[in-house]
């Protein structure tokens, strides 16, 4: 018996390792091929703005995928989406270079952005079940695994195109290792427990409609998607433009946002175990509202980096631990579920990368880039009354369930 007790411990470490590594994948496709941009635009002979809409492909195809992953997963099982979408988006950027025109980049981007999509919902799924073997909370520490493996994949296209590396060549490298690692990994992904067919399963998708725990979750990933992608698109602009940085300082103040919230969201789970899913949410939109208020409102240069550095590490629990609660919230009295959840939430946060960029370009073409950077503190900010609002809405849940379930016990006497 002590053999089967240590067998399944470490298998349970195995399928946890295994999961990481997928977040760390995902992060390394996305982060190999946006630094290559500029590489891209040149070869199809794109202007800005046309280049802008291009990129909206990869928006909608992750919005479209992300709202079809929830079922899916519930379908085939997560282990099996994560190997069809890591796959899938291997193929799509190894084929990425080969684009001539904006009209074939935007295609190839709504494929690529439906695989990652697919490749995102069902990666935090096979997360939760591991969670819930190991009753640790995980999700943080899962999620710095992307947060890494982007870095890594960024750094790498920084080397190839330094290097004189060409798009075909870097691309297909990245795709032989992302094939290689999925197909190293995949067998080890957790499977989730299948249990027998029954009308709770299949409830129509329509309840989660009603569920306001659902809509503010998915609301605290949205505006952690906004501000991200605010951090991500303006940052570097910010820091030269207002305040007078080299383009080399000023592609340094994202970076630091990526290695605070990376390590932060490494330690995440001593943090979540210490202060709790709502403190550690509402603690970190205030670090993260503060830190680019410090940005905007103070000019000094130096403090730009400490105000962007705080933003990361301030949301580094938004978006994991959103998602941990949707499929929380989501679990069956059997054990099992939570896929359509993560998924409901999941295609609410990826709006946020949609109408981010253009929503804080609006407002610097109204005002200025520093009132801009400031009002996406405020955004982050926000994160702080819904995480509270979705901590009473899950207990109202509760009650109203343990409510139904006295009249059930009472009406079968």
């Amino acid at each position: 018996m002590g053999r089967d007790v240590t067998g399944k411990g470490a298998q349970v470490r195995t399928g946890r390792l295994s999961v990481f590594i997928v977040f760390a994948l995902n992060g390394i496709v996305i982060g190999s091929w946006a630094p290559r941009m500029p590489s891209l635009a040149e070869q199809i002979g794109a202007s800005p703005g046309v280049l802008g809409l291009s990129l909206l492909g990869s928006s909608v195809g992750m919005i479209a995928s992300a709202s079809v992953a929830g079922r899916l997963c519930a379908r085939f099982g997560a282990r099996a989406v994560v190997a069809v979408s890591a796959l899938a988006a291997s193929v799509v950027v190894a084929v990425l270079s080969r684009v001539t025109s904006p009209p074939q980049l935007g295609l190839e981007l709504v494929l690529l952005g439906a695989s990652v999509g697919l490749l995102d919902v069902s990666m935090n799924v096979a997360a939760v079940t591991v969670i819930r073997r190991t009753e640790r909370p995980l999700m943080p520490v899962f999620h710095a695994g992307f947060s890494f493996g982007a870095l890594a994949g960024s750094v790498g296209a920084a080397f190839a195109a330094g290097h004189g590396l060409g798009l075909d060549t870097h691309f297909l490298l990245v795709a032989v290792a992302a094939v290689a690692i999925t197909a190293g990994v995949i067998r080890f992904v957790p499977r989730e427990e299948r249990v027998a067919d029954t009308g709770e399963h299949h409830a129509p998708d329509r309840r989660m409609l009603r569920r306001p725990v659902l809509w503010l979750l998915g609301g605290i990933a949205l505006l952690a998607a906004i501000v991200e992608g605010a951090s991500g698109d303006w940052s570097a602009l910010f820091a030269v433009h207002e305040r007078g940085m080299s383009e080399a300082a000023g592609a340094l103040t994202f970076s630091l946002f990526c290695v605070a919230m990376g390590l932060v969201r490494l330690f995440g789970e001593q943090i979540e175990r210490l202060l709790g899913a709502v403190r550690i949410l509402v603690g970190g939109a205030l670090v993260a509202g503060v830190g680019l208020l410090l940005a905007a409102v103070v000019p000094v240069a130096g403090l730009s980096f400490v105000g962007f550095a705080l933003a990361g590490a301030g949301l580094a629990f938004a978006f994991p631990v959103a998602l941990d609660l949707a499929g929380a919230v989501g679990r069956r009295g059997d054990g099992t579920g939570g896929e359509k959840e993560i998924g409901f939430v999941t295609t609410i946060a990826y709006s946020g990368f949609l109408i981010g960029p253009p929503m804080i370009g609006g407002v610097a073409q109204l005002t200025n880039l520093t009132f801009a950077i400031g009002f996406a503190g405020v955004v982050a900010m926000l994160i702080a009354p819904a995480a509270l609002a979705a901590a009473s809405a899950r207990r109202g849940e509760d009650v109203q369930a343990k409510v139904e379930r006295q009249e059930t016990v009472t009406a079968t006497r």
